[in-house]
């Protein structure tokens, strides 16, 4: 056996396993230097350049902000408002959890957080008006995927490093899948909702009463317009956006909603560094994996594996999407972008791919995977909170996967919708 396969081998084996990513990863990397005639100088060079990497300071200021939004009511905020304009409809409490969970995730770019977060304020709520808890969770689990898709997104972020891609147009390609998936989220909860015979809520408001609720929530609507538009208006950087949306969630938490003191934002900063510092590590040994990778010519030999089967595009990303669906079985998500897009990348630009389409598609095919056991962590959130076993969890969330997996085969097959907007506007 080779060394290369050696190394794989030992990568993907400790994967399954069970082993931590970053020492899986510590570990293969560690054996390619020692293995092979890759010199040990290139490890402070390497670990220097991750360093100049500035658009991942925005990882963790997104983090904090995430956590600041919800300790502040910002999450309530938005239900309440989504309440106000879907809640009446048959299972009205899923629809407006899926839509709670696309507004929290164009906040804090984080699926797990957006499950912990709408999770806790809505499925008991939706347990109390008469949703079965499986049901209730399963929209939770699902609607929490929205959190990589919809921008701003951590895995979009790392992608865009990792890749060499404008994290800009990733930004905006997303938009239009995210809302896409939203959608199909939705017309399956309330399908479901109906052969379940569940009733949207009683109550109704009328003119005044609306646009009260509106204006008192106003701040927490306004997050997405102040975090995004300030990037696509050119006013600051994506990085700069992410320290925007830390003081802005600070000052709507303390000053407008009063509900933020300084135990929480010592809880919120906590919080980050563990996250943060789990982001970093993986992103830190997959830099020098990368450098064994490219000097053995992975993706070429890839490449040329992929075009004896098949040069159409369109069947090539399929074959990566059957790909990724297993591999997001045993491994997290920011583990699979960092390991795939050096490998992956190099063989998608020859056959004429569009990166900033591959790294959409690359993220939804991550959204399956959050929802996948052994692995799926979004199941794991909404485990923890109902104390609902792993196989009512998973058969509670097929439904929806099935509902994102054909907005991918539409991703694949119509680059238009991911790349309609960035061209658009003129930041692709």
């Amino acid at each position: 056996m080779s060394v290369d396969w050696m190394i794989w081998l030992i990568l993907f084996g400790m994967l399954l396993l069970g082993v931590p990513v970053f020492v899986s990863l510590g570990m293969a990397t560690f054996l390619a230097l020692t293995l092979t005639n890759i010199p040990l100088s290139i490890i402070p060079l390497d670990l220097y350049k991750l360093a100049e990497m500035f658009p991942l300071l925005a990882v963790p200021a997104f983090i904090l902000a995430g956590a600041l939004m919800e300790k502040g009511g910002m999450s309530q905020q938005i239900v309440e408002v989504a309440t106000l304009f879907v809640g009446r409809v048959r299972g009205g409490l899923a629809i407006v959890t899926i839509i709670g969970c696309m507004f929290f995730a164009a906040m804090i770019g984080s699926g797990p957080s957006t499950v912990a977060a709408m999770g806790a304020l809505m499925i008991p709520s939706m347990v109390r008006r008469g949703y079965d808890k499986d049901y209730a969770a399963g929209v939770c689990a699902t609607g929490g995927t929205l959190g990589i898709l919809i921008p701003p997104s951590n895995p979009m972020i790392v992608y865009g490093v990792v890749g060499n891609v404008s994290i800009a147009s990733l930004f905006m390609a997303g938009f239009i899948p995210g809302a896409m998936v939203g959608v199909a989220l939705m017309i399956t909860a309330y399908i479901f909702a109906r052969r379940r015979g569940y009733q949207g809520i009683e109550e109704k408001y009328t003119l005044g009463e609306a646009l009260r609720i509106v204006g008192r929530n106003i701040w927490a609507l306004l997050a997405p317009v102040v975090i995004l538009g300030g990037i696509y208006a050119g006013i600051f950087t994506p990085v700069e956006a992410s320290m925007v949306a830390v003081f802005y969630a600070l000052l709507v938490g303390t000053v407008i909603n009063k509900k933020i003191k300084l135990p929480d934002i010592w809880e919120a900063i906590k919080m980050t560094n563990t996250t943060t510092g789990t982001v970093l590590i993986v992103v830190g040994v997959s830099v020098l994996f990368g450098r064994f990778v490219t000097m053995y010519q992975v993706p070429q030999r890839l490449a040329e594996a992929m075009l004896a089967l098949s040069t159409d595009p369109f069947v090539v990303m399929l074959l990566i999407a059957a790909f990724l669906f297993l591999l997001g079985m045993f491994m997290e998500t920011l583990a699979t972008i960092v390991i795939i897009t050096p490998v992956v990348l190099p063989l998608i630009t020859k056959l004429g791919i569009d990166p900033v389409h591959f790294g959409i598609f690359l993220v939804m095919t991550n959204e399956v995977a959050m929802l996948t056991p052994p692995l799926g962590v979004n199941l794991f959130v909404a485990m923890s909170l109902t104390n609902l076993s792993l196989e009512k969890m998973a058969r509670a969330a097929f439904p929806y996967v099935i509902a994102v997996v054909i907005c991918i085969l539409l991703v694949i097959r119509f680059p238009q919708i991911p790349l309609f907007l960035p061209k658009l506007l003129g930041v692709h």
